[in-house]
């Protein structure tokens, strides 16, 4: 993993730099601070979209942007802006990099049955990882990156490697209290934008239920190994929704 976190710092280099010591500082603005994340997660999503394949369904990318937009609206703070975009992978996924940028894979459309509610809550919970800094923090915290941002910037597309654990990595290393403050606030964040209460519990059961059949040995069941239970999720969430 360090490998990953070597290349994409020197790649990312001064704009790691300055995204740091912005986050870190008592000094610098929220204003500030924002967009010098949004600097970061800019150059990452370049790369990452070279080591995806692109969806070509512009439904699919419609409406996400759709969904998206409506959360975005509802946001008390104006400062952050997002983007939502779809690609193609073998396993139902979704990750965010620093700035708001929001990737989906189709098959997790699928699995949401194209249900706007449902795909609401997804996006919800990546948009909270962004704005409760933990996107931010997982690329900062990493000492390849602290040692990486030192070094001069060589541009370059990454290695097939990289594509192969870079995507892993962005879908699965947060921590479980990390995973549930995501979705207490992507909770939050469906139900001021007008979204199904319901959603969030008939997704994650439909997740568990998946990764259950799977086996511990598939992707999807290693993903959910790693996070809290689908029923300590669920409940975290409709403790928050109860009328």
């Amino acid at each position: 993993m360090g490998g990953l976190f070597y290349r994409l710092g020197k790649m990312a280099g001064p704009k790691i730099r300055k995204g740091k010591w912005l986050w870190q500082s008592v000094t610098g603005t929220q204003e500030e601070a924002i967009r010098a994340e949004f600097e970061v997660g800019c150059d990452l999503a370049a790369e990452i979209r070279l080591q995806v394949s692109a969806d070509p369904d512009s439904g699919n990318r419609q409406l996400v942007d759709e969904i998206g937009t409506k959360l975005t609206g509802h946001l008390s703070n104006k400062l952050r802006r997002f983007t939502f975009e779809t690609f193609q992978a073998p396993e139902p996924n979704a990750f965010a990099l620093p700035g708001g940028f929001i990737f989906v894979t189709v098959p997790l459309l699928e699995l949401c049955n194209r249900d706007r509610d449902e795909i609401a809550f997804v996006l919800a919970h990546e948009m909270a990882h962004v704005i409760k800094g933990h996107a931010m923090e997982r690329i900062v915290s990493d000492s390849a990156i602290n040692i990486a941002s030192k070094a001069s910037v060589v541009r370059g597309p990454l290695s097939q490697w990289v594509r192969r654990v870079g995507i892993q990595f962005l879908e699965s290393t947060y921590s479980q209290d990390r995973e549930l403050d995501a979705d207490s606030l992507g909770a939050q964040l469906i139900d001021a934008s007008g979204y199904d209460r319901s959603a969030p519990e008939r997704l994650l059961g439909r997740l568990a239920k998946l990764a259950e059949n799977s086996g511990p040995e598939h992707p999807i069941g290693k993903y959910f190994s790693s996070h809290p239970s689908a029923n300590v999720r669920i409940n975290t969430v409709n403790r928050l929704l109860r009328p």
